[in-house]
């Protein structure tokens, strides 16, 4: 099917707004505990720490650290609407079920793809809190976009999605709803730009305790929890 970004956006692009989860390692204080001996010293550590960090974005210097961390750093490794060394992108999902699964997924990759550990289990803890997004957008679920959904949600390509995003953010959009890719009846968004999120308020925030097995991803917070089973990717 032919198309073409710049008409497919200028015809669907909108300014909406949506109340998004996002899933963050939640062991960065547990981790530098274990390292030293008394408060202070954990204060200090950390104070080097964010020293050897790459300098905050001075147009992000006002959001809190879970808004402007994702557009901090760049990375060798290309994600989804992102290229490798490209600039950041938040990612966030609809539900938290949903922001699990991308998070759990990514984890189960990484044993996976560990030979010393694939045998055995990963147990982490992960932040889930909420955020709301509000600023121009394109919804892949919905037309014209939805007539390439195979190419929005491919499991492994991911060379359409980083067109589309070049494209989006040359046409000044701010961010893009489209389809999970790790759980079939969720939907994410994929954040070009900062100043269109803030922390919803009030800031209520979960911890989720996730096992993982070759097998099996599952997620447990207090009563509730799920699992999958993991794809291999497919090219």
């Amino acid at each position: 099917m032919q198309w073409r970004e710049e008409d497919w956006i200028a015809q669907s692009s909108k300014k909406a707004n949506s109340i998004l989860w996002r899933a963050v390692e939640a062991q960065h204080v547990a981790a530098t505990m274990s390292l030293v001996d008394s408060l202070d010293e954990q204060h200090v550590l950390e104070q080097i720490l964010e020293a050897n960090k790459p300098p905050i974005p001075p147009d992000y210097r006002q959001f809190d650290f879970l808004i402007f961390t994702p557009f901090r750093y760049t990375s060798a490794y290309a994600s989804r609407f992102r290229r490798s060394d490209a600039p950041g992108i938040w990612y966030g999902a609809m539900d938290r079920q949903t922001a699990c699964a991308e998070v759990g997924y990514w984890r189960w990759r990484f044993l996976m793809d560990s030979e010393g550990l694939k045998a055995g289990e990963l147990r982490f803890e992960s932040t889930l809190f909420q955020a709301k997004v509000l600023g121009r957008q394109i919804d892949l679920t919905k037309a014209p976009w939805k007539a390439l959904s195979a190419q929005w949600r491919h499991s492994a390509d991911y060379s359409s999605c980083q067109a589309l995003a070049d494209a989006a953010r040359a046409q000044g959009l701010q961010w893009i709803q489209y389809g999970s890719a790790r759980h079939p009846e969720g939907q994410c968004a994929a954040v070009l730009d900062a100043a269109c999120l803030s922390l919803y308020e009030p800031n209520h925030q979960e911890t989720w305790v996730c096992k993982i097995t070759a097998s099996t991803v599952i997620f447990r917070h207090r009563g509730d929890g799920f699992s999958f089973e993991p794809e291999v990717d497919t090219a």
